[in-house]
């Protein structure tokens, strides 16, 4: 038995069109699941990577209130189930402490926690429909475990977000649904673009992390594919670093 095997199994993943999210609908595509990507924009990029009939795309902003019953109902017209969810939308706002707005409280907070929260409660009671269990995977960081510079909305939704995984894993696990996370490292994506491009962030980073590298985002796809199949069945509530020993040098 190819216990990495997703043969039959539906997964919805969120922020889908670049980046992390797109090397996760790759990956989950390639071991065998029906993937449907979800962003606020086109994901025909993804879409072009993966396999034709194994990829639907729903176009949704969690900005927006019913974003969440939108994503689980055209999820359940193209497929019928969903079996796995990957929460990895998320946003960020940089500003000193003292001139954060509310407003980029508020943005960060609606995307990164509520709309995430909102989302995973209702495919779970899909889930528990279903009677045949589930994976919900979150997307942390290491802002989940530190404290940042210039980023209290984001820090204080990641650090939120652990705290979620391991309730959400306590309470849905009499149904049989597995909830963990991985907190990814320093990523070369485009969320990060313009701190990749600043030569002394980057030396930095390369020095600071005992791999000496940024993360790729097929680093984190493989993780995700782990946690959604069997070979993880005894997971549950558990955050994974994903970060190149970052965090091991505290």
């Amino acid at each position: 038995m190819n216990q990495f095997n997703l043969t039959g199994k539906v997964a919805v993943v969120t922020g889908a069109n670049t980046g992390l999210g797109q090397a996760m609908c790759l990956g989950l595509a390639q071991a065998g699941a029906t993937v449907i990507g979800t962003a606020r924009r086109s994901c025909s990029e993804t879409a072009a990577k993966i396999e034709p009939g194994k990829f639907h795309e729903v176009i949704a902003d969690l900005g927006e209130p019913d974003a969440h019953e939108k994503i689980l109902s055209e999820a359940i017209e193209y497929c019928g189930r969903v079996d796995i969810l990957v929460n990895n939308a998320g946003i960020i706002r940089r500003n000193d402490f003292a001139d954060f707005t509310e407003a980029d409280w508020d943005d960060v907070m609606q995307i990164n926690l509520k709309a995430l929260f909102l989302l995973s409660q209702s495919v779970a009671k899909q889930m528990i429909a279903q009677k045949s269990g589930g994976k919900i995977i979150n997307i942390a960081s290491l802002l989940s475990f530190q404290g940042g510079i210039r980023v209290p909305s984001y820090t204080a939704s990641k650090s939120g977000l652990r705290g979620l995984t391991m309730t959400m894993a306590n309470d849905l696990a009499p149904f049989g649904i597995q909830v963990n996370a991985i907190a990814p490292g320093y990523i070369d994506t485009d969320l990060n673009k313009s701190l990749v491009a600043d030569p002394q962030f980057d030396n930095w980073v390369k020095s600071r992390c005992p791999l000496g590298r940024w993360g790729k985002p097929d680093d984190i796809a493989w993780p995700v594919v782990f946690l959604a199949s069997h070979a993880s069945s005894f997971m549950t509530g558990q955050v994974i670093y994903v970060d190149g020993g970052w965090l091991a040098t505290f």
